[in-house]
């Protein structure tokens, strides 16, 4: 028997992104500091290290965004299509450019491995630019009418497990359509925004056009309450989603939700196992489960239950857990300590209600916020565990004996935003995909993202889409 090759280090060097020692608010083109002189620190996830102090809004900086972003939209939604393309365009270069930079801030501030933020979210923040700067002088042909025209001053409030990519998933379209943008990251996750900033001066975007206020929970609610507004979209948990639709409950501003999920991942006895195990394991294990579509119920054909669970464990078993930086790491840190008790107390609820819990051998870091990759049988639709988004690295499974039953276990869920079938037939999949109530309906893969495809959710997922020809249209008066 050959002797097993173990890994060497490869960490990714720091020396590649200069964070500075604090950051002021992105207003009107210009960096300022707080109204109130406010701020607080951001701490690198995998360390607990402080990384530097960021500017906390108010209302009063609130007030100064939106007034900033108000003046300059007359100008920018008055720009041939054309001209706001070249603009995208740039940006989309710039990002690009500066691709190794970003990943590395976005792994030191958000916790997730550098080969995530590197292989997958800078391309697709680069692809959203390029995709939605492409339709900027084509909107008369978007099916929305001849002359379809921007909503105004766009609020949008992004989570921290995606900060980049879900900054360009609302970004990119709101300029395409001709909205200027006040934008409002998570209060753990601030410097990519901070950093696109930039990105924007250095394309010579207008200024007013994109401005950028850190803070936590108030300063997106006063952002999202504020008369000057016309659009609000939000990516984030339920319980926040249903406090802003009550908000804009009334008034005439538009609102998208893209919200909480718990996604069936579904397993017939035809499919390829070792290809369904690598989509089970990149649906819930990718992001450390921090992903509203996660994957985190595997709905799994009786028949072959045994063999899948064999092939997962043994695979989950060869998952390097650590320094995010380091380019053979799998599966890193919790974004925050906040979001580490939750998980804790979540799979400590499905043990205590009688499931049985199993992890690989992994030694975890003793400084930073971490949770093995866990798996949980012997589940039933009453646990906690199969009910409750648990937004982190741990997978619910579920048998089931005919399609019948595993369509009405997968919709047997407060939430509809994706789902994933994994089978050799292609009537199946298309028979499934048309009774499962989820806005996304992934066919032997999963997790997988483009600009072109709109992405959203029923129920308590939201509404509206992103992404796509479908996605233009929350950003446009039609």
């Amino acid at each position: 028997m050959s002797p097993m090759f173990e890994y060497a280090p490869a960490p990714e060097s720091r020396a590649v992104v200069d964070i500075a020692p604090s950051y002021g608010l992105f207003i009107d083109g210009e960096f300022r500091e707080a109204a109130g002189g406010r701020s607080f620190k951001t701490v690198s996830p995998s360390t607990e290290e402080v990384l530097t102090e960021v500017a906390h809004a108010g209302a009063e900086d609130v007030d100064t965004a939106v007034a900033a972003a108000r003046r300059a939209f007359a100008s920018w939604s008055a720009l041939p299509g054309a001209e706001r393309a070249k603009y995208l365009f740039r940006i989309a270069r710039i990002i690009q450019e500066r691709s190794r930079e970003l990943a590395v801030l976005e792994t030191l501030d958000n916790g997730k491995p550098i080969r995530e933020t590197r292989d997958a979210d800078l391309p697709l923040v680069a692809a959203h630019f390029f995709y939605h700067a492409g339709w900027a002088d084509k909107l008369a042909h978007a099916g929305y009418g001849p002359d379809p025209r921007p909503l105004g001053v766009a609020a949008q409030v992004i989570p921290w497990n995606f900060p980049l990519l879900m900054l360009a998933w609302k970004v990119a379209p709101a300029l395409a359509c001709g909205n200027t943008v006040v934008l409002k990251p998570a209060e753990t996750t601030p410097l990519s925004a901070l950093f696109f900033a930039d990105v924007c001066r250095q394309a010579g975007l207008p200024k007013g056009v994109v401005n950028i206020l850190t803070g936590d929970g108030s300063t997106g609610a006063a952002l999202v309450a504020h008369e000057g507004v016309d659009k609000v979209a939000f990516t984030g948990s339920t319980a926040v989603g249903k406090q802003i639709a009550r908000t804009v409950a009334g008034s005439s501003k538009k609102l998208t939700l893209e919200l909480g999920g718990k996604g069936a991942n579904i397993v017939f006895d035809d499919a390829p196992i070792d290809q369904a195990v690598e989509g089970i394991v990149n649906g819930i294990y990718f992001n450390q489960g921090q992903v509203c579509c996660a994957g985190s119920r595997l709905l799994v054909q009786e028949s072959v239950q045994d063999e899948l669970l064999e092939a997962l464990r043994r695979r989950l078993s060869t998952l390097r857990v650590g320094d995010p930086l380091d380019k053979n790491t799998d599966v890193g840190a919790i974004n925050s300590a906040e979001q580490l008790a939750r998980i804790t107390e979540l799979a400590d609820s499905g043990e205590a209600e009688g499931a049985e819990r199993w992890s690989p051998a992994c030694e975890l870091p003793e400084r930073g916020f971490w949770f093995a990759p866990t798996v949980f049988t012997g589940v039933t639709q009453a646990h906690r565990i199969a009910r409750e988004e648990i937004f982190g690295p741990v997978l619910s499974v579920l048998s089931f004996r005919t399609p019948d039953e595993a369509v009405a276990k997968a919709n047997n869920s407060q939430y509809g935003l994706s789902a994933g079938v994994w089978t050799e037939k292609g009537s199946r999949i298309l028979a499934m995909a048309g009774r499962l109530r989820a806005g996304v309906v992934w066919a032997n893969t999963f997790n997988k993202f483009d600009p072109t495809s709109p992405f959203g959710g029923y129920k308590e997922s939201g509404f509206g889409r992103e992404g796509g020809r479908h996605g233009l249209e929350a950003y446009l008066d039609v």
